[in-house]
């Protein structure tokens, strides 16, 4: 397992724009894929984004899509999560996640959070409208 820290949440207007970062404690970061995961209040955890080990495949929800940018960089064992034109629904604990690269065969698997082994504790986004 790696362990994961989130940085980056606050309270933003309708509209404006945010980015979250996950910094992740490992020597191996290119083993891992990575998910960025929210659950709004009184609502089920839920996926947002996910890129491959290599950055080369990107995954994103309906909800966020054209709004949301998932990257990494991988010298820096980071995770990026830029969110653009946020609404009050993106209002969330947002987490980042970890999963084996050999885990994901192919794009549906890295919807699935039980494909996930790590986990960063969380950071709230509020946007107000």
């Amino acid at each position: 397992q790696v362990q994961l820290v989130e940085s980056g949440g606050g309270v933003a207007q309708a509209g404006d724009s945010l980015s979250l970062s996950c910094v992740a404690s490992t020597g191996t970061f290119t083993y891992y894929a990575m998910g960025w995961f929210r659950q709004p209040p009184g609502k089920e955890r839920e996926f947002v984004a996910a890129i491959s080990w290599a950055g080369g495949l990107t995954f994103y929800a309906d909800s966020v899509k054209g709004r949301f940018t998932i990257s990494r960089d991988n010298d820096m064992n980071r995770v990026y999560l830029r969110m653009n034109s946020l609404k009050p629904e993106d209002t969330a604990v947002y987490w980042c996640a970890a999963g084996d690269r050999s885990t994901f065969y192919s794009g549906p698997y890295y919807y699935d959070d039980s494909n996930y082994t790590s986990w960063g504790p969380g950071t709230q986004v509020t946007v107000s409208s």
